[in-house]
């Protein structure tokens, strides 16, 4: 008697679960929504947010704000959505600096990227890209190459976010090459140094250096994508350029804590799909110099690869030895 009771209230707890889930979904959004930005007001994944924020409010019938909290990598925004209420209202605009590769930089990190947050969609995804002064010697990737296995420890470079420092330390690793970093507070500070020529070569995504390369203030030398932009299709990728099987990108996505009913999940994600796949966003994508590619990937394909990537990055920079504390 005691199995069978015991199996009853699993199964009715079960039922009741399921019942309070779909019935929150019902009334989904009944209040306002918040993005949750690990950065300043400005940034490329703000700037997304808000986009993306301003459509869905269109969608569900509420406003959708953007609260920034930048520092430490974005990890104090993650962390603050990890320990939110788990209803669909406080939701992570993230990327992959917080939600993968500072599960392997980090000795000791308030959350679980994979645990604590259901992924539920992917903004956008945005290669590397190599990008040098104009005056800079090199006029190919390959002699960029050469001249780095020639000089190791004096060739330097700018980046912004740790996803472009560490995607270029991978590199580094795998094509014996020693291109040392030089760090900024944002991509800006960046750009300037190597417009400058200060720091003569740069790596981050195409959007911030898309004008400044039309411009001819700066010369792109490769990608770091499976295929080469539409925006640069002169520009060869890594693997055209010297024979090496290398990518590396960044992204930036949306999450929600671990347990929020499934079906306030599947109408947050039907609204995305909805602006994610407008002419309208895809428009703005291209202005910013993004490939759709990608963007508004469902769930059930965004959770595994989110996954795979934490498990990949956190292997890598074991292998660099890259940790903070």
């Amino acid at each position: 008697m005691r199995a069978t009771f015991g199996t009853t209230g699993l199964f009715l707890a079960f039922a009741l679960a399921l019942a309070s889930g779909a019935a929150a979904a019902q009334s989904y959004p009944s209040k306002p929504i918040k993005f949750v930005v690990g950065a300043a007001p400005g940034g490329g994944t703000d700037v997304t947010a808000r986009q993306v924020g301003a459509m869905l409010a269109e969608q569900l019938g509420q406003p959708v704000l953007v609260d920034n909290k930048p520092g430490a990598n974005g990890i104090i925004a993650a962390d603050f959505v990890a320990k939110s209420e788990p209803d669909g209202y406080t939701l992570m605009a993230g990327t992959g600096g917080a939600m993968v590769l500072a599960a392997g930089m980090y000795k000791k990190l308030p959350y679980d990227p994979v645990k604590d947050f259901i992924p539920i969609t992917r903004f956008n995804l945005d290669p590397l890209l190599f990008a040098v002064h104009p005056s800079f010697p090199a006029k190919s990737f390959k002699e960029l190459v050469e001249m780095a296995k020639a000089q190791p420890g004096k060739l330097f470079y700018s980046s912004a976010a740790p996803e472009f420092q560490v995607g270029t330390e991978l590199f580094n690793l795998v094509a014996g090459t020693k291109i040392v970093h030089v760090g900024f507070k944002g991509a800006s500070p960046s750009i300037t140094a190597t417009l400058s020529g200060e720091v003569p070569i740069i790596v981050l995504s195409i959007p911030p250096l898309l004008p400044h390369i039309r411009a001819g203030k700066l010369r792109p030398l490769a990608i770091a994508g499976t295929a080469r932009s539409s925006f640069m299709p002169d520009v060869p990728t890594v693997h055209e350029s010297i024979g090496l099987d290398f990518q590396a990108s960044t992204w930036a996505g949306l999450f929600a804590p671990a347990g929020t009913p499934r079906p306030v999940i599947d109408k947050l994600y039907g609204a995305l799909a909805v602006v994610l796949n407008s002419d309208v966003m895809k428009k703005r994508t291209a202005a910013q110099g993004r490939e759709s590619a990608g963007m508004g990937m469902p769930p059930a394909e965004f959770g595994p690869i989110h996954r795979a990537e934490v498990a990949k990055w956190t292997k890598a920079l074991r292998e660099l030895n890259i940790r903070f504390e």
